[in-house]
């Protein structure tokens, strides 16, 4: 046999493995409700293609909270939350259903890309339910001796904040909620790599111009 096929046959092979270990599973949490017009989707979209050029054979899952909604928290949600698994009725495995998915999709993944533009300083409703979905005891944090413990850890987040004025700095810096509460409830449940990324000032003339440019420039994947 023709040492020089095995050989080509074998380098392949390596190429092939050797993309495999490195790929990623990326979940996409879209919370934006603009769609296209999107300044969050955008920049969430370019990241993604940015990682899946560094981590080929990479794969998606979005999750986009325009269109499946999650419950806010009501009584019955509480009180599935804090049920015991064998003490479960079918009654709170229906209503913790959003919660065992939400937590899965985070589980399940090695990267989080997670929008969140600004709605009056903060998050959306949409994405606030998410987290109260995605924050539970026992499941992703537990309390000991020692405090807080979060449970996931060992994932890369980058959350991709967009807002109409500038807030990174300068004096609306101390009006921007959205940075220090997702890096506060993310690093709660143990996620503690967190990069924010930025496309701001969309709605302040001469800066709006060039923010999905300068945005695209300062991104590091």
């Amino acid at each position: 046999m023709d040492s020089t096929i095995l050989w080509e046959t074998d380098i392949l092979w390596i190429v092939k493995v050797g993309s495999f270990v490195h790929m990623k599973k990326i979940l996409n949490v879209i919370s934006s409700t603009r769609g296209a017009a999107s300044y969050s989707i955008q920049l969430a979209e370019a990241l993604i293609d940015s990682l899946r050029v560094a981590y080929p054979g990479s794969t998606v899952k979005t999750v986009n909270l325009a269109e499946k909604h999650f419950p806010h928290l009501e009584e019955s949600h509480i009180a599935g939350f804090f049920t015991p698994p064998e003490q479960q009725t079918s009654e709170h495995k229906e209503v913790l259903r959003h919660s065992d998915e939400a937590i899965q999709d985070v589980l399940e993944a090695d990267v989080l890309v997670i929008g969140a533009p600004m709605y009056n300083f903060s998050i959306s409703s949409a994405l606030k339910a998410w987290v109260d979905h995605i924050v539970r005891k026992g499941v992703t944090f537990n309390y000991s001796e020692k405090g807080v413990e979060g449970l996931v850890k060992g994932k890369k987040v980058y959350v991709v904040e967009s807002s109409g004025g500038v807030y990174s700095d300068g004096p609306r810096k101390g009006m921007d909620f959205v940075e220090p509460y997702m890096r506060t409830v993310l690093g709660f449940i143990g996620l503690t790599d967190v990069t924010m990324l930025r496309v701001e000032g969309t709605a302040v003339p001469g800066v709006k111009e060039q923010a999905m440019e300068r945005a695209l420039a300062e991104m590091r994947v």
